[in-house]
């Protein structure tokens, strides 16, 4: 989908980007905490919403100076913020683009209000994302908070508590962690804080004279929505949209009632979104030894006894709130919106169909899955059926991405070893769920 990173010159500062496939409009999206481009646009828990944004145009990233695989500044030196607003210029014009839409976030929207009110001939738009014009009385701005975001950097956890509302696993948390070890160092951000914490951009507001939408959720857990307020009151003909929502990322789950209201914003008409990609619990079953057992009891009774199994499990789906996606045989692959519930199902139905004299086998994964109609599918699919493979009679076994989001929840696990799921990288941890879980 997108390019392979580019430089552009800012000055004598090369400035890393990527870009999507040409589309209707440019939108850039314009950086000012540390990013980098190389990962940024491949991020799990952002794809969803770049899919929906190069719907409306050209997405562009890139990594401001200091940042990512920018060039690095002078050491000791800080970038400064017309620096910042003249990296927009120098992307464009290696692009060739004649203007863009801005999307900006938090610090990001210092550089972009700059730049719009600088070179309005050059800015379609300017979208504002949960931003302020001056820090003071942000999450940014408390020293507590700054230690500890810097001590924190590196291990993905700020991500969750900048955005309490992101779905989240071991899984997401590691690929937050790679991307932030690979958009700046601790020192790096140490150096970054005082430019995005004492950035005062209020002055400029009257100024600017483009298009401009200001979205702000309810209860942002670092910008509070007064601060987007004064944005959309102090730029002439701003528009203000607050929606409720806890996250300061406006582009991680649940990102579609801000993607609609740029999308309408740009377009004049808001788009459909489809639930494509969800976090879901999947379960895998299937009877130990079907083939054998059909062959000893004959085609009516098997089928007599496989009524009765696909009844019993059924129940125990509707019974802890799963949806059935697809049968095969005796096998089911079914989902569930909750972890614990996903394996007290896989549990419940083992106990119960040792009534019939079968034994069943589960495998279970927590992960991303696209939504196809009625099927699902993906890479997280994938694993919950290589990890069902590993199971023996009456195994309930489950990954450690799951095996950790239900800690504190009672179940009782045995660590069977690390495994390579065939097509999946790297090694797998497993862990059976204890006999005298219930």
């Amino acid at each position: 989908m997108f390019s392979e990173t580019r430089y552009a010159l800012n000055g004598d500062l090369s400035v890393a980007y990527r870009a999507s496939h040409e589309g209707a409009r440019d939108i850039i999206f314009v950086p000012a905490w540390v990013t980098n481009c190389e990962v940024f646009p491949e991020l799990s828990s952002i794809r969803g919403w770049i899919e929906a944004m190069t719907s409306l145009g050209r997405m562009i990233f890139f990594d401001q100076p200091g940042t990512g695989a920018s060039d690095p500044v002078t050491p000791g030196a800080l970038s400064t913020l017309e620096q910042w607003a003249d990296s927009i210029t120098a992307v464009l014009d290696d692009l060739g683009s004649p203007e863009a839409v801005l999307v900006a976030a938090g610090a990001a929207f210092a550089p972009a209000a700059l730049f719009a009110a600088t070179h309005p001939s050059r800015t379609t738009a300017l979208v504002v994302l949960g931003g302020y014009a001056e820090a003071g009385g942000t999450a940014l701005v408390r020293e507590k908070d700054q230690a500890a975001w810097v001590r924190m950097w590196g291990s993905g956890g700020i991500q969750r508590i900048a955005n309490p509302d992101i779905p989240w696993n071991e899984e997401i948390r590691a690929t937050w962690a790679r991307y932030e070890r690979l958009a700046a160092s601790p020192r790096t951000l140490t150096r970054v804080i005082p430019l995005v914490t004492e950035v005062d951009v209020r002055a400029v507001l009257p100024t600017i004279r483009v298009p401009t939408l200001v979205v702000q959720h309810t209860e942002d857990a670092v910008i509070p929505p007064a601060k987007g307020k004064y944005i959309a009151e102090h730029i002439p003909d701003a528009k203000y949209v607050e929606l409720p929502g806890r996250n300061w990322y406006q582009f991680v789950e649940p990102w579609r009632e801000s993607f609609q209201q740029i999308a309408e914003f740009l377009t004049g008409h808001q788009s459909d979104v489809a639930d494509d990609r969800i976090l879901a619990t999947v379960l895998f079953t299937d009877i130990v030894g079907s083939t054998r057992r059909a062959a000893e009891i004959g085609d009516r009774d098997w089928h007599a006894l496989l009524d009765a199994h696909d009844v019993i499990v059924r129940a125990q789906v509707n019974r802890f709130r799963g949806r059935v996606v697809n049968t095969s045989g005796d096998g089911f692959l079914v989902m569930f919106d909750g972890p614990q519930r996903a394996i007290r199902c896989a549990v419940a139905i083992r106990d119960a169909v040792q009534g019939l004299g079968i034994q069943v086998r589960a495998g279970l994964h927590t992960g991303e899955c696209e939504i196809r109609g009625e099927d699902i599918g993906g890479i997280a699919v994938h694993i919950g059926a290589r990890v069902s493979t590993l199971a023996g009679p009456n195994d309930v076994l489950v990954s450690s991405t799951l095996r950790d989001l239900v800690i504190g929840s009672g179940l009782e696990f045995e660590e069977r070893g690390a495994h390579e799921l065939k097509g999946v990288p790297g090694e797998w941890h497993l862990f059976a769920v204890a006999s005298t879980s219930r």
